[in-house]
């Protein structure tokens, strides 16, 4: 039988766990971000969850919440409404109380930030996040153990051919999803889709990082000919195999 292990606030519209599935992060209408942990099982009340933190990170609402790998503590990132990646990291400082810090602030208002994935490849840990203007741009984190110290390492539209010309792209949504079966010694592939005005961009795409000429590439696009304008809403690679699944309209 089911049990309920907490009763969310009103206004609470998005939600993620942590990797060992030991914290819950939400987002609010409100932009307010709250942290809750599994109760010791020595207590009580073990399997409920508890409130342990909780402060106002954007003006208007948190859309998505994603939660850093493990190996780099435990740390988020928001997405609001507005396109704003604030990223935030849990300080532990002798007997003070648990507390979150504001380490980064990623978008603009001009590009929006539609969707955000971490993963590490030669052992640095890679932001990939797709715009509202249609591009994708890679960050990489260039100190372990400071979250404020970010660096572009590329930027390209979700295009096969660079020379493809448009006009102004607007898209509404985006889904990132890196693939599982790479990573460490390796150089991460990505898949990425787009729900916009331009088809081009729409169609969803893996991309491999060509270690020979330190670029960016597609290696494969998941649409049949008469498909590749469809908006494309989520994308995802299976965890255990390395293929990938997509919904579109």
């Amino acid at each position: 039988m089911a049990k309920e292990l907490l009763s969310l606030d009103n206004g609470t519209i998005c939600s993620s766990w942590n990797y060992s599935d030991t914290r819950l992060a939400t987002g609010s209408i409100d932009g307010t971000l709250s942290i809750f942990d599994l109760r010791d099982s020595t207590s009580s009340t073990s399997n409920s969850l508890r409130s342990t933190f909780k402060t106002k990170v954007h003006e208007g609402n948190i859309v998505k919440i994603v939660w850093l790998l493990p190996e780099y503590g435990d740390a988020v990132a928001c997405i609001s409404a507005d396109g704003i990646v604030s990223l935030l990291e849990e300080i532990v400082e002798d007997s003070k109380p648990l507390q979150w810090k504001l380490c980064k602030t990623f978008g603009s208002s001009a590009s929006k930030v539609l969707d955000v994935q971490f993963g590490i490849s030669l052992s640095r840990l890679k932001m990939v996040a797709a715009y509202s203007d249609g591009h994708v741009r890679v960050f990489e984190l260039l100190d372990p153990l400071e979250l404020t110290n970010w660096q572009l390492q590329a930027e390209f539209q979700n295009v096969i051919e660079s020379v493809s010309s448009f006009g102004k792209a607007l898209s509404l949504s985006a889904s990132i999803s890196l693939n599982p079966q790479k990573g460490g010694s390796q150089e991460s592939s990505f898949l990425v889709g787009f729900n916009s005005n331009t088809p081009e961009l729409n169609s969803s795409k893996v991309w491999e990082f060509d270690q020979a000429h330190q670029r960016w590439l597609p290696v494969a696009e998941l649409a049949l000919s008469e498909d590749k304008g469809d908006q494309v809403y989520a994308v995802a690679w299976a965890p255990n195999i390395g293929s990938y699944a997509l919904h579109r309209l």
